[in-house]
This record gives C-alpha cells, sequence and structure tokens, in this order.
C-alpha cells in the first residue's frame, strides 16, 4: 500500500488503495474508508464495488463519494462532512493521489479554521494547498459554511506560473524536459505528475519471458525527472489553453508560456466485459502491467499442455509488436521444455495482418510456423468468463458483417484496447478521436500555436513506442524554444519508431521504421532479420539508453533534423528597405 499521510487524529489520506490493503486497514485499526474516485477514472483501478466488498468482509464501514478531478462541488463537500460527522472511529480517505480527498477535508473545515493551520497540516502531509489560499480566506473570513461553495468553481488566475508546463512525467515528460534543460539551463520549467513510480514499460515484455526481474524496471519518479525542473504532484483534470492554464484536480491553475502534454495513453480494461474481475487469476495475465507481467511467466513455465490464447486489440497502441512478442517468448520457453507439441497456441488479431510493416512479415511468419501457431485476424476480444475459462471474440468476416465466437483456454494474454486518458479526450485539445491534436512532423498543435505532445498521446501517426519519444523529444525542445523566442517551429520528426520483435531468447528483429512504413534502420544491416546483437541492445543498452541516455537529455542517435531558415514576409520587407540587410540585385 502506497504510503498514508495522517491529517487529524481520526482522518489520514492515501492514494489509490487495492482490495489487498483493507486487510491492512483494519489490522491498523481503521474503521472506515471513504473513496473519492469515480470509477473509471484511471487504468488499473478497482472498482468501488469490489472495494466495498472487501471492506464488508473485514467489517469496515465503506463511502463513495466520488469526485470529478478538478470539481470539487458543494455536494461533494456536503457529503463528506455527513460521511465524517457519522463514521466512529479512524477513516481512510483516498483518491488517485490523495489531493482530492485532502482538498474536501480542507474546503470542509475552512469555515472553523484558519487558512494557515489547513495549509500548513496539508503541507505536512506533504499535499500543497497554497492555490487553494483564496478559497480558504474568503470561507474563513465570511464565517460561511463550506456547502455554500460553488458547485463548479471557476478556477481564479493561475498562482504559479512557468516558461513551460509538462503534462505528465512518464518516458516522454521527462526526456522532453531533459532535452530543454540541456538547451536552457534557467529556464523555469514544471512537470506534473501524481505518480511516485517511474516505469520502464518496454521491459515488462521480457519480465514476462523470464528475462528480467520486474524489479528492474521501476525508479522512484524524483531520481527520473531532471534536475532544474519543478515537481508539481497532482493530476490533471483540464486544460484553458484561451487563458494559457492547465487546471489540475483540486481546482487550482498553473499557467505557462508553453504547454507541452506528454500524458501517454490509458488502458481500457472496462472495454472488455468480465476482464477487470478476472486480471490476475484464473490464466488471465498480460505484460502491459507492472504487477501481471511475471504472472506471465508464472502460467509460462507451470502450463504442461493446452490451449494458450494471446490477443491484440484494434490499432493504436503502445507497442504493437508486444502481443505477438509475448506469444514468441512463450513458444520458445515451451520449445525449450519440450512442451510445445502439447500446446495449442493462437493469435487473436483484431486487425487484418500480422505487423503493419510488411517487409518484417516474412521473418515473422518463419516463427509462426515453427512455434505451429494458428493466426485468427479480424477477431476482437469483447468478453472474458474466468471462472469457464473462455475468451469471448468478435470476428469481422469477408462481408463485412460480425459475428462472436467463443474459445476456451488455459492461459490466455490480454492486451486491452488503448486510448488517450480521459482529460485529454474531452480538452480542447483533441481531435475527433480522442488524441492531442498536431502536426507530424513540427509536433506542434494545430489551433494552438504555444501547445506541443509527444508520446503516446500525439495524433502522429507513428509507432508508439519509447523509441519514437527518443526522437520526438529533441525535436519539440528546439521548436517549443523556438516559439517562445518569437520564432517558428523548425525541426521535423520523420515519424521514426522502433519495435524490437523478441522472437525467440537471444534472437531479435530490429524493426525500425518511419512515416508510410518506410524502413530507418539505425546501423548498415538488414533490419528484417533476427540477430543475436538485436537481442543484446534489446536486453543490455537499451535500459541503459532509456535511463541514462534518454531521461538524462543526451541525444546519442537522435539529433533533430531542422529545416533551413526560410525568411517570413515581415523580415523579407525589412531586408527590401534596409540597405545593409542584403544587397538587390
Amino acid at each position: 500500500m502506497q504510503q498514508m499521510r495522517r491529517l487529524t487524529p481520526f482522518l489520514s489520506v492515501a492514494p489509490q488503495i487495492s482490495e489487498a490493503d483493507i486487510g491492512t486497514l483494519a489490522s491498523r485499526g481503521y474503521h472506515a474508508i471513504i473513496n473519492n474516485r469515480p470509477d473509471n477514472e484511471g487504468e488499473g483501478q478497482p472498482p468501488a464495488a469490489a472495494l466495498a466488498a472487501a471492506a464488508r468482509r473485514h467489517g469496515l464501514d465503506y463511502r463513495h463519494i466520488p469526485v470529478v478531478s478538478g470539481q470539487v462541488t458543494d455536494a461533494d463537500i456536503a457529503a463528506f462532512r455527513e460521511a465524517m460527522a457519522e463514521i466512529k472511529g479512524p477513516v481512510l480517505a483516498f483518491c488517485r493521489t490523495g489531493t482530492r480527498s485532502t482538498t474536501l477535508w480542507a474546503l470542509t473545515e475552512a469555515a472553523r479554521l484558519d487558512p494557515a493551520v489547513i495549509i500548513g497540516t496539508a503541507a505536512d502531509a506533504g499535499y500543497d494547498l497554497n492555490p487553494l489560499r483564496p478559497r480558504l480566506e474568503a470561507l474563513w473570513q465570511a464565517g460561511a459554511d463550506a456547502t455554500t461553495t460553488p458547485a463548479t468553481p471557476t478556477p481564479k488566475p493561475a498562482a504559479r506560473r512557468f516558461d513551460i508546463v509538462v503534462v505528465g512525467g512518464g518516458a516522454a515528460g521527462c526526456a522532453v524536459t531533459a532535452s530543454l534543460l540541456k538547451r536552457r539551463r534557467r529556464l523555469d520549467i514544471a512537470i506534473i505528475e501524481p505518480k511516485e513510480i517511474h516505469y520502464y514499460q518496454p521491459g515488462w515484455t521480457l519480465v514476462g519471458g523470464g528475462v528480467f526481474d520486474r524489479a528492474a524496471t521501476s525508479r522512484p519518479m524524483q531520481a527520473c525527472i531532471p534536475a532544474g525542473a519543478k515537481w508539481i504532484k497532482a493530476a490533471v483534470a483540464g486544460f484553458e489553453p484561451a487563458a494559457n492554464q492547465v487546471i489540475l484536480e483540486d481546482g487550482s491553475a498553473v499557467g505557462y508560456d508553453a504547454l507541452i502534454v506528454a500524458a501517454g495513453l490509458e488502458l481500457r480494461w472496462d472495454m472488455i466485459e468480465g476482464l477487470r474481475e478476472t486480471l490476475g487469476r484464473n490464466g488471465v495475465t498480460s505484460n502491459y502491467l507492472f504487477d501481471l507481467a511475471p504472472y506471465t511467466w508464472e502460467l509460462v513455465q507451470n502450463l504442461k499442455g493446452g490451449t494458450a490464447l494471446f490477443t491484440q486489440p484494434p490499432m493504436p497502441i503502445k507497442c504493437a509488436g508486444a502481443p505477438q512478442k509475448a506469444m514468441y517468448l512463450s513458444c520458445n520457453h515451451w520449445e525449450r521444455q519440450g512442451r510445445l507439441k502439447e500446446m495449442k497456441v493462437e493469435l487473436n488479431n483484431a486487425g487484418g495482418v500480422l505487423f503493419g510493416v510488411a517487409d518484417y512479415v516474412p521473418s515473422l511468419m518463419r516463427y509462426v510456423e515453427r512455434y505451429g501457431a494458428n493466426l485468427a485476424f479480424n477477431s476482437n476480444l469483447k468478453a472474458v468468463d474466468g471462472h469457464a475459462r473462455t475468451a469471448t471474440f468478435e470476428v469481422k468476416q469477408a462481408d463485412g458483417s460480425l459475428t462472436r465466437v467463443t474459445k476456451p483456454f488455459d492461459m490466455i494474454h490480454v492486451v486491452p484496447p488503448q486510448t488517450a486518458p480521459e482529460f485529454i479526450r474531452k480538452s480542447p485539445l483533441a481531435d475527433n478521436a480522442g488524441w492531442v491534436d498536431v502536426d507530424p512532423e513540427t509536433l506542434r498543435h494545430k489551433s494552438f500555436g504555444n501547445v506541443f505532445a509527444l508520446g503516446d498521446v500525439g495524433s502522429t501517426p507513428n509507432a508508439k513506442t519509447a523509441a519514437a519519444v527518443r526522437k520526438q523529444a529533441p525535436i519539440v525542445a528546439v521548436n517549443a524554444l523556438a516559439m517562445l523566442d518569437g520564432g517558428e517551429p523548425r525541426a521535423v520528426y520523420d515519424g521514426y519508431g522502433s519495435c524490437p520483435l523478441t522472437v525467440e531468447r537471444g534472437k531479435v528483429v530490429m524493426a525500425e521504421f518511419g512515416y508510410g512504413g518506410k524502413l530507418l534502420p539505425s546501423f548498415p544491416w538488414d533490419s528484417t532479420r533476427p540477430r543475436w546483437s538485436a537481442w543484446f541492445a534489446k536486453v543490455s543498452l537499451l535500459p541503459w539508453l532509456y535511463f541514462d541516455v534518454m531521461l538524462k537529455g543526451r541525444e546519442w542517435l537522435a539529433s533533430p533534423r531542422i529545416l533551413p531558415h526560410r525568411p517570413q514576409p515581415h523580415e523579407a520587407a525589412a531586408a527590401c528597405i534596409d540597405p545593409g540587410a542584403q544587397k538587390l540585385k
């Protein structure tokens, strides 16, 4: 369980808890839990009903008071006050980070406690409520009851303002911040990120294949935030690009001169019926979660025979090769153990091809044939029944009609559908598909000139991989600084992405390509062939390249391509009237 922080002798707050944490809370003397998160707010979030059932099993009172991020309403405050009045004994309130729960407590107490006391108490617990000070002072001075606060408060002008605000502290957010600070050390820059752990997600396929230890794929977020950047440990609720503001989950605003969105994407487990309830048990696993990748390896080792299903949802997804990489490594283990002939292996792919870049398909097909795997194209996972060990797929027929097919399994590796996070999808920055709407070359927003995006959250039609981020980060850094200096973006992105396809232990097909499927190998070799050297790079070099090169702003093999400067119309006019500007012929 993540760290709990005590606000009063009767109330503690915490980030998201799990069902397993509830027994621990009961053993520590807590009598009640207040859940301040709406269901389906983020990936890996347990449903409120499951937490309520766990609380009942342990004899704890449970209240669900969902608060929309960035909108603490009068009804929310009244419900929180009522719950605290009714509950007897110590209470734990939680949300995504603990900020909303702390904000609820602060606004509930604002009419009777000095704002300085409230802010100081929150600060001691690790929560910065200074942006809430004007609202707290108004309630304190008026002696008003907190239930009279506006139902949907309009954010006040930003109490904090930065040259650049980066939303997201993952690979893209940390890499672009490092590239910016490499170019301009005195830059006033902030990263908004609620999580305290930074993950090297490309390593999870290797964890699921028994190659990596899961612990090697995570580091404290503080160790990954570039030195010189301010870390705002909060979740984003929305954007006001016309006012150059980001709205946080407590309703406060952070101002910027330039905004860089690197919020990643959301794993939509909720889009597959029954999946949440059975993840991590009943043979249902996924390498797309830190907690589940070891379970994949456990299943692979223990399975002596039977049916193993692997799924791939509709594009786009992060690392499009990961679904089949899980299959290849599993099959290779069964082959080495002499068990492959006892296995029925099938890849159910919602798309119509094995891999989107045709040059790599022949090499991959040789492994599909070697492992005896069946390919079920246009087959999209829609439901999982863990107890019955069956999976239901929606299959698109040649005439375009859809049918449902249910298949039994002993093990199923699931890759969920993926979308931009909800706060992006509902924002003014999103295109019709929900991604941040940017130019595919400059990565600048098509409508807001001081907004950029990179990584998985962008609308660019490239592969969503960490390798793409490595090339995008310096491009966004150059273009954002040019914009701040009054210029135009001149660094361009060619769509580069890389997908190291681990076809067996000791062999990788290092797929490197750009827009339109153009091959873009980093070295003078045939990148369509499986190689031991590519395996060495995947296992030994890429983690180092990620943590100690990319996240440090070192741009080895990633220097941006800069277009020649083109005089703007006002510059050309100035040259014509200024004899010193250029010689007229």
